[in-house]
């Protein structure tokens, strides 16, 4: 059975493409970004593959894919495009493992009445929460999983992403009752290299037969 795992960061710019390829390469998972909004020249489809070494993974490619760097919706309307959930389909493969990545935040919206917290939930996926830590990153982390536990999203854990900072750290866990999966370092200059060190750390925490 293919284990779904959406991952879902706490905000924009929080390094959801990097653990993304991360977890790609621990997996050897195919990769799917659904929706992509903006940077049309290096997609994080096209950075996932350029990241990864194993010869597994499948880069599927996007649902929809817009110009406009904005909110889902407002980048669909500046193309005359209408996002709907329902026509997303879960992408055709024999992996065991589909990493999803999410654009946005878990409220981004994709059309005045859905948005991303809609697509997980459509596509039954799992969620790995992905956060940083800056001033307001406790509230947008506690947010974020209480959005998820109060739609009956199972949540397979928190990845930080970047410098430790214990405090907000413990507080996130304690308050979340989510498990810590990890931490990924900060890559002002991402290589493969790089990412494949990062993966190693994870596969004792992930299987390649699911979590």
């Amino acid at each position: 059975m293919l284990e779904k795992i959406f991952i879902s960061g706490i905000g924009t710019e929080v390094g959801k493409t990097i653990v993304s390829a991360v977890l790609t390469e621990a997996l050897q998972a195919d990769y799917w970004k659904p929706l992509q909004a903006g940077n049309m020249e290096f997609s994080d489809s096209q950075t996932v593959k350029s990241l990864i070494t194993n010869k597994k993974s499948v880069i599927h490619p996007e649902k929809y894919a817009m110009f406009l760097a904005a909110s889902p919706h407002l980048a669909a309307k500046e193309e005359g495009i209408k996002i709907s959930v329902k026509d997303f389909e879960i992408p055709e493969t024999s992996n065991k493992n589909l990493i999803i990545e999410g654009a946005g935040g878990l409220m981004a919206p994709l059309n005045s009445k859905e948005t991303m917290l809609d697509l997980v939930k459509h596509l039954q996926a799992k969620v790995i929460l992905v956060s940083i830590n800056y001033l307001g990153s406790i509230n947008h982390t506690l947010l974020s999983a209480y959005a998820l536990q109060k739609e009956g999203i199972e949540v397979l854990g928190i990845i930080f992403n970047g410098r430790k900072h214990d405090p907000s750290e413990k507080i996130i866990k304690k308050l979340t009752g989510l498990p810590v999966l990890g931490r990924v370092e900060r890559m002002p200059d991402p290589s493969k290299e790089l990412i494949l060190e990062e993966a190693k750390k994870f596969t004792g925490i992930l299987h390649t037969d699911g979590i």
